[in-house]
């Protein structure tokens, strides 16, 4: 496997790849990889002559400097596992390789309105932090396909957005949410579950499902009722709510009596510890 930290390097490679007409496959992560990460390699190197795999903890798209330092790092281990499934490449920069002049002096991208709706709203600038660090992987890797998990929805939505409308060539490819057996959704946050948090964690997506289950049942009635039944649920479990409601799946915008595809979004804190999850419905007459 090619490591590379340096933007130079990764330039005069990523030439060579096109000059031989290669498919380039990119999965962007920040690191602490899990099962849903392999996922998303397996699933790229059918697409793609070659993988190439980033690990960047952008402090951009973070809310607090504490919630940064606390974000797990594990690039030793990181390595072994992308070796074990064969990528051909890890672009690892520094900090300062990606932001030379500092968060505050650099330029930013900024997909409107779905940035600022429910993730966005409870985390003021988290998706400008994510949509440019995206843009730049995207400007220097310039891939065929990239790879995203539907388990962080809303920044999926922004994803394919911000491709669609800054014309990238790139294809958005997006892998169902990989669970434990539990349901718990893989994530690299669950590390800083405590013993006790773990074992409640899985409500979360248990909530989730028996939510839309009775909405389907209900045809699409009492769907607030049941959001609030599911809402106080969670609380009494020992969650602490910031997001659990029902959107249109396509525009993240309120539902009406037509809305035929639709999504619980979820993100919640268990102790010091947030969560996301979602799951789609899709309505019949």
């Amino acid at each position: 496997m090619n490591i590379i930290k340096n933007i130079h390097l990764l330039e005069k490679e990523i030439k060579e790849l096109k000059k031989n007409n290669k498919v380039i496959g990119l999965v962007p992560t920040m690191g602490n990889l899990h099962n849903g990460h392999i996922k998303l390699i397996l699933l790229a190197k059918k697409y793609a002559d070659v993988v190439i795999v980033s690990i960047f903890i952008n402090p951009m798209q973070f809310n607090s400097l504490l919630d940064f330092k606390k974000y797990p790092k594990t690039f030793e281990q990181d390595c072994y596992i992308l070796r074990k499934e064969k990528v051909e490449i890890l672009f690892c920069p520094e900090i300062n390789e990606i932001y030379p002049n500092g968060l505050k002096n650099n330029t930013y991208v900024d997909v409107p309105k779905l940035s600022n709706i429910i993730e966005g709203r409870a985390r003021p600038g988290h998706f400008i932090g994510v949509t440019t660090i995206v843009c730049k992987l995207f400007n220097l890797i310039q891939p065929n396909f990239s790879f995203f998990g539907e388990k962080d929805y809303q920044q999926l939505l922004i994803i394919k957005k911000l491709v669609k409308e800054l014309n990238y060539r790139i294809k958005i490819i997006s892998l169902p949410t990989i669970r434990l057996p539990n349901g718990l959704a893989f994530s690299s946050r669950n590390k800083n579950l405590n013993s006790l948090e773990q074992k409640k964690a899985p409500y979360l997506y248990k909530t989730i499902e028996q939510a839309c289950n009775i909405i389907v049942q209900n045809k699409g009635k009492k769907i607030q009722k049941t959001i609030d039944m599911s809402r106080q649920y969670l609380i009494k479990k020992g969650f602490y709510i910031d997001i659990f409601s029902v959107y249109n799946s396509k525009t993240l915008g309120p539902i009406s009596k037509k809305s035929k595809s639709i999504i619980i979004l979820a993100s919640v804190w268990l102790g010091n510890t947030r969560l996301i999850d979602n799951k789609k419905i899709t309505l019949k007459n």
